[in-house]
């Protein structure tokens, strides 16, 4: 039954005077997200109202299936915080996924610069305009303290850049029973870093070293999804987020379309694969309820309001013996939630209700000042919490139960807004 939502932490005024003016370069680079649009002839409304004819951008953000190749005006944009959010830490890299750390710290995936290395004729790579990618090694992961002091846990981890300016590096981070491990999507050799693969890598938080312990780059390779978008296909994939269950890592494929496992000794499992029912839907963000997974995802570009789902997939095989073909066995999809825009992360938060991060949620390409964070309250409807971000990448729940968020995120240079909620009990 619903009864309340209840405010907790410091109720801090909008901190605008240090968003106003800011220059922000609005060509968005985000983990691969921006993406070639697909020609295709589309019947649409211009400002004006007049009929035009516009190509249909397909697949765009999250690399190869994710942010429509969208690029926004380049200038001084003078843009507001959300109500209440402060700046916890600015000055990062291209901010991804985040989550505070048993030290209390708060740890930023970032997907660093790129660079200069290309691979030309060595592997198959991502078909152009996308493609080629160039790499580099200065993705890292930072950790902040609660003064928004910034420093680097580890460093040297892949990053790439594509010929339309996204930038991929590390997409996320996690912690399994104290230790740190880092979802590393800017390697491989389509990405211009032949040697250092893309996967899951375990970091020592206290000399910054790390080491890859799952190829998921190789993987993806040698075990292909049923439908893989060819117009839209990255060899070495577009991982995005990542989650710990129970002892296992637990990683979503956004280009591909699937869930996997990987086991702290390395071994990745498929744990379902989502394109085989949906399609190539672009899978972003995943969280886990009693041993069901709720997976979000972004859509095809440009943006259609309110048709990217929440997926729930739980474990146990579905007969169908009306129609031959329909039996699943294992994982599957159980049920779907729609009345989403471009979800990139999902979370369960204090009051056990399931919050999604948004890209931007109006139509046509993301903008900034579009990015919100929804939740579904107990009757089922979906009702706005944060609205006012610009293109966001990441979010979490800290101990004081306010929401951080990576704004910014998918532009090079982003911040780490401080939201406390109401919540809902």
């Amino acid at each position: 039954m619903y009864l309340a939502c209840l405010a907790f932490g410091d109720q801090s005024e909008a901190t605008t005077a240090a968003a106003a003016g800011k220059e922000i370069e609005m060509k968005i680079a985000i983990n691969g997200l921006i993406r070639r649009a697909v020609i295709s002839e589309r019947t649409s409304v211009n400002e004006r109202g007049s009929r035009v004819k516009a190509r249909q951008q397909l697949s765009g953000f999250l690399s190869a299936g994710l942010l429509a190749a969208a690029v926004f005006p380049t200038g001084a944009v003078g843009q507001q915080l959300p109500a209440n959010a402060s700046i916890y830490a600015s000055g990062l890299q291209a901010p991804r996924g985040l989550r505070f750390g048993p030290d209390g710290y708060l740890y930023v995936a970032e997907a660093g610069t790129g660079g200069s290395n290309s691979t030309g004729k060595a592997c198959t790579q991502v078909p152009a305009p996308v493609g080629p990618y160039k790499g580099g090694s200065n993705a890292r992961i930072s950790k902040i303290s609660s003064k928004g002091t910034r420093t680097t846990v580890a460093a040297g981890f892949p990053s790439t850049q594509d010929a339309m300016g996204d930038l991929i590096g590390v997409a996320d981070v996690v912690f399994l029973d104290g230790t740190l491990y880092a979802l590393v999507a800017g390697g491989g050799c389509s990405h211009g870093n032949p040697k250092s693969p893309s996967g899951i890598a375990k970091v020592n938080r206290t000399t910054g070293q790390w080491e890859l312990i799952a190829d998921i780059g190789d993987f993806l390779k040698t075990h292909p999804t049923k439908y893989e978008s060819a117009d839209d296909f990255e060899p070495d994939g577009t991982l995005y987020s990542v989650i710990a269950v129970d002892g296992t890592l637990y990683t979503v494929e956004p280009n591909h379309g699937e869930v996997l496992s990987v086991s702290t000794g390395g071994v990745i499992k498929q744990v379902i694969d989502i394109s085989a029912s949906e399609g190539h839907i672009v899978p972003t963000s995943i969280a886990e309820v009693n041993g069901s997974f709720y997976v979000g995802n972004l859509n095809l570009f440009p943006i259609d309001p309110q048709w990217a789902r929440i997926l729930t997939i739980s474990n146990g095989g579905y007969e169908d013996h009306s129609v031959p073909g329909f039996d699943t066995e294992g994982y599957h999809i159980v049920n779907s939630k729609a009345g989403f825009t471009t979800v990139v992360a999902v979370d369960i938060g204090p009051d056990g209700l399931l919050y999604a991060l948004e890209l931007s949620d109006a139509a046509g390409n993301p903008a900034p000042g579009n990015g919100k964070v929804v939740r579904i309250k107990r009757d089922g409807e979906i009702e706005d919490v944060v609205t006012g971000l610009v293109v966001p990448t990441g979010m979490t729940f800290g101990p004081d139960k306010a929401l951080y968020v990576s704004n910014s995120g998918a532009a090079p240079v982003g911040e780490i807004l401080r939201i406390p909620i109401a919540l809902c009990w």
